[in-house]
């Protein structure tokens, strides 16, 4: 896939205590190929087709990332940036690695 970065990510909620990050159009895509049946309404199918139409060059994918976030929010599960980001997080003093 041809790689679409969004200005600024989208933090949905996919589970109770998972946070996924949405940084780019085929995270948002692969997002919503992965929500299950019970979840797919006529939102889930208006924000999947924004998607693949910004995927294919249709609309801007400003329009996509726009589209995700709002379904984020209709759907409840719309999350703040995380207050600690993965790239803030240090491994420990010598990487786990034990000296002979």
């Amino acid at each position: 896939m041809n790689s679409k970065v969004f200005d600024r990510p989208v933090y949905l909620k996919e589970r109770k205590e998972l946070i996924r990050e949405i940084t780019c159009l085929e995270d948002a895509i692969d997002f919503l190929e992965e929500r299950p049946e019970k979840d797919r309404d006529i939102i889930y199918d208006a924000t999947l087709k924004t998607c693949y139409m910004a995927f294919d060059g249709h609309k801007p994918l400003q329009v996509a990332r726009d589209a995700i976030r709002a379904y984020g929010k209709k759907k409840g599960i719309l999350v703040k940036e995380p207050a600690v980001q993965p790239w803030m997080v240090t491994s420990p003093s010598g990487g786990g690695r034990v000296s002979a």
